[in-house]
C-alpha cells in the first residue's frame, strides 16, 4: 500500500502538477460524494470539480448522502451520460463494490476517494487519509492533555464507513495502556453534528461529570459541545475532533476544542482527478498501488496560524 507522508501533505493543493493539453481532455467526469451539507464533502466536491475543469472537462457534482440506492441511481446516470471517469467517495464499504463494478464493466475507470471498499481490483484507485496514522496522532495529544484517569466518551461515525472502525481502533490501542482512562459511553452519531448533540445530552443526563470528549469526526464533536455549552458542563473538559474543518478550527481558536485532526481531503480529491486524466490519456494507472494513503497532521491552538484555507496546512 503506497503511503503519502507529510511532504505531501504540506505541498498545497494548488501546486500538484497538472496534466493539462492533452487531446483526451474532454468529457464529462462524474463527482459524487457523500453529503455537501458537510464541510469536509463540501471542499472534497468543490475540489474536485475545480480540478477537472482546469483540466478542460466538464464536471458534475452530486451526493447520496450515504444512501446506496441513491448511489446507484447516480452511478448509472453516469454510466448513461457516457461519463469518461468517475470519482466516488463510497456509501458503503461493502454495499457500494456492486455499483462500483457496474461502473468498471460499462468501461468508466472509477476513482474511489475518502472511504474504501471492501474488495480490490475494481477500481483503479482508492485514495483515504491514512486514518490509523491520524487516530493515533490524535489518541496520544488527547491522553496528554486528558491525563491518565477520566471518565469519557466517545462517538463513533458511520458503521458502514470503515473509517469509523478505524479511528475507534486507532484510539483504543492507544488509551487501553492507561487502565484509569473509564469510558463511560461509546454512542454512534453517524458522523452527524445533530446527532452529536442530541446523544451528549442523553449521556450528560446520565453522567454529569464529563471529563473529556473523543470523537471519530468533528461534526460529532461540535454537537457535543454544543450540548455541554447548553448544559453548562464545558467548562474543563477536553474534546479532541478529526477532519480539520473550518468550525472545528473556530472551535479551537474559541477554547473549545482541543485539537483536531486534519485529513487531507484537498489533497487526495485533486489527486484523484488528476490521476483520472492520466488513466484516460495513457489508458493505465498512474499510481501502481490502487490504495493510497495520506498521511494526516495536527492542529492546535500552536499552529493554528498556518491553517490556511479549508483542510490545508501550508508549510
Amino acid at each position: 500500500m503506497m503511503k503519502f507522508t507529510k511532504r505531501t501533505l504540506l505541498a498545497a493543493a494548488a501546486t500538484l502538477p497538472l496534466m493539462a493539453g492533452s487531446a483526451w481532455a474532454d468529457g464529462l467526469i462524474s463527482i459524487i460524494v457523500n453529503d455537501p451539507a458537510n464541510p469536509y464533502w463540501f471542499t472534497e466536491g468543490e475540489v474536485a470539480k475545480a480540478t477537472a475543469e482546469e483540466l478542460g472537462y466538464d464536471a458534475t457534482v452530486s451526493a447520496h448522502k450515504g444512501d446506496t440506492n441513491v448511489e446507484a441511481n447516480l452511478v448509472d446516470a453516469a454510466i448513461t451520460n457516457g461519463a469518461v471517469a468517475i470519482i466516488l467517495d463510497p456509501a458503503n464499504a461493502d454495499g457500494s463494490i456492486g455499483v462500483v463494478r457496474r461502473a468498471t464493466d460499462a468501461g468508466i475507470p472509477v476513482f474511489l476517494v475518502n472511504a474504501e471498499i471492501n474488495e480490490s481490483g475494481i477500481a483503479i484507485a482508492q485514495l483515504v487519509s491514512n486514518n490509523a496514522q491520524g487516530a493515533a496522532l490524535g489518541a496520544v495529544t488527547w491522553q496528554g492533555l486528558v491525563g491518565e484517569e477520566a471518565k469519557y466518551v466517545e462517538f463513533f461515525g458511520n458503521p458502514s464507513d470503515n473509517n469509523a472502525a478505524t479511528r475507534s481502533n486507532g484510539y483504543n490501542t492507544v488509551l487501553s495502556q492507561y487502565p484509569g482512562l473509564e469510558q463511560v459511553a461509546q454512542e454512534v452519531a453517524n458522523w452527524d453534528r445533530t446527532q452529536g448533540y442530541t446523544k451528549m445530552q442523553s449521556i450528560i443526563q446520565a453522567n454529569p461529570e464529563i471529563d473529556a470528549v473523543i470523537a471519530g469526526n468533528d461534526e460529532m464533536a461540535l454537537g457535543a459541545i454544543a450540548a455541554m455549552k447548553e448544559a453548562g458542563t464545558l467548562d474543563g473538559v477536553v474534546v479532541g475532533g478529526f477532519d480539520g474543518s473550518p468550525d472545528a478550527v473556530a472551535s479551537i481558536a474559541a477554547g473549545e476544542m482541543a485539537y483536531t485532526v486534519l485529513q487531507p481531503v484537498a489533497v487526495f480529491s485533486r489527486e484523484a482527478v488528476i490521476q483520472a486524466d492520466y488513466y484516460i490519456t495513457n489508458g493505465e494507472a498512474m499510481v501502481a498501488d490502487e490504495k493510497q494513503l495520506f498521511d494526516c497532521l495536527l492542529i492546535t491552538p500552536e499552529n493554528l496560524d498556518d491553517y490556511s484555507a479549508p483542510f490545508t496546512l501550508s508549510n
